[in-house]
């Protein structure tokens, strides 16, 4: 170890850091915890005390007992003085069964197999004019095309016109930079119940009407409540966008997997899954016992915050075979990235149609993609993932010479991709 280099344990302190996700390495520490503090308690401070979750099994299984592990008083850290969420009880993430259960229902046909299938040939229109544009441009933020397009198909669902998308799309990216609840942004809130107000009165084919109209225990909605899970639905697109963008980057910095894909199609339902592991956008996840439990030796009494490392479950080395590898062929991949039980995550067939469509039309595009620049990091603990990669698209016979993936070792490749100068085409 060198004088300036830090034990892993040592950075137990800042496992909730949005520092030490955006620069440092929280891999290393979650391997460690792994092996050496599975079930840890972090002390109050900035954040109320906690305790940590970062083994697979035991963060599956909390996920499976939503009797016995509560969302309803919040499933992100939040710092003391702010207490519980407000939206407690009242959104699709934030409640707990029976209640769950019938808000889920009035949105699950939106998101059903058979609802995405039908949205199969505009999500590839949508897919084909963000990577035109992205042609036009020639120099581009990827996070920016992943980014309209995530939001043009949630959009779509929720019944915004196609006119006001690149409207929402600026809320939306005004909210997360500044590290904000949307709630909190007065423009996209008074754009929501302006929307709301015309859906009561004149209900159309979207989720909108779905909510204002629907029933939960035989009530109507508030229109807080739907106001919240509009505002729920559409922040859940920035882990979309993240897995999304660290997929790209997944491939810039391992070009072997990206020509494997290009040569055998087949592969690509198996690449998603090995993206949402791999990128793991939602990075932790907490819930409140309502019981004492023992996990791993370790008493977790009622009341007690639990949180839920999920980059650390899904590089689990009890569960995954060489966990640090990226692999669109691994099998099996039984990732949590999408969460389990009550809570799997709603949109998870839509995401998986989402990055099937632009991954094909990335593929298909006869140029090159090239790393043009230094990543930076979202500086978050709740969401993970690139909040800039800069790329270029070229020409594949006007590419520049050496910049082919298959014209070095994959480990060449991965070193130049980190520096900018990787391609794939």
């Amino acid at each position: 170890m060198t004088a300036t280099a830090v034990s892993p344990e040592h950075l137990l302190t800042r496992i909730a850091d949005p520092d030490l996700h955006a620069a440092g390495d929280p891999h290393a520490l979650w391997r460690w915890m792994r092996k050496s503090a599975p079930v840890h308690r972090h002390e109050a401070g900035e954040l109320p005390a906690f305790w940590s979750l970062t083994k697979y099994e035991d963060i599956r299984s909390v996920y499976r007992d939503p009797g016995g592990f509560s969302s309803a008083r919040g499933v992100l850290l939040r710092p003391a003085r702010l207490g519980d969420d407000p939206g407690g009880g009242l959104t699709l993430a934030l409640c707990d069964p029976p209640r769950h259960k019938e808000l889920r229902s009035l949105m699950a046909d939106w998101f059903s197999t058979r609802a995405v299938r039908g949205l199969e040939d505009s999500l590839r229109t949508a897919a084909r004019k963000a990577v035109e544009v992205a042609l036009a441009e020639g120099h581009f933020d990827f996070v920016h095309l992943a980014g309209r397009f995530s939001h043009s198909v949630i959009c779509g669902i929720i019944g915004i016109p196609e006119r006001d998308h690149e409207d929402v799309y600026r809320w939306c990216e005004e909210a997360f930079s500044a590290h904000t609840s949307l709630a909190a942004h007065p423009q996209l809130m008074e754009y929501f119940m302006e929307l709301l107000y015309d859906r009561m009165t004149e209900p159309a084919d979207d989720l909108v009407s779905a909510l204002v109209n629907g029933t939960v225990h035989g009530e109507l909605l508030s229109e807080h409540e739907v106001l919240l899970n509009c505002e729920n639905l559409i922040g859940a697109t920035e882990n979309g966008q993240l897995a999304l963008i660290g997929g790209m980057l997944a491939f810039l910095q391992h070009p072997d997997q990206w020509h494997r894909l290009c040569q055998d199609r087949a592969l690509l339902p198996g690449a998603v899954e090995e993206i949402l592991r791999w990128t793991s956008s939602a990075t932790h996840s907490m819930r409140t016992a309502t019981r004492p439990h023992v996990i791993r030796g370790r008493r977790i009494e009622a009341g007690d915050r639990v949180v839920l490392w999920l980059p650390s479950a899904n590089r689990d080395e009890d569960v995954f075979e060489d966990p640090y590898r990226f692999d669109i062929a691994r099998r099996p991949n039984r990732h949590i990235a999408l969460a389990s039980g009550e809570h799997f995550c709603i949109g998870s067939t839509l995401a998986r149609a989402e990055m099937k469509a632009l991954f094909t039309e990335l593929v298909d595009s006869a140029h090159v993609l090239e790393q043009a620049g230094p990543v930076t990091r979202v500086r978050s603990n709740a969401v993970s993932g690139p909040a800039a990669l800069p790329v270029r698209l070229t020409p594949r016979t006007t590419a520049k010479r050496g910049t082919r993936a298959n014209s070095a070792s994959p480990a060449h490749d991965e070193s130049q991709a980190k520096q900018g100068d990787g391609g794939l085409s």
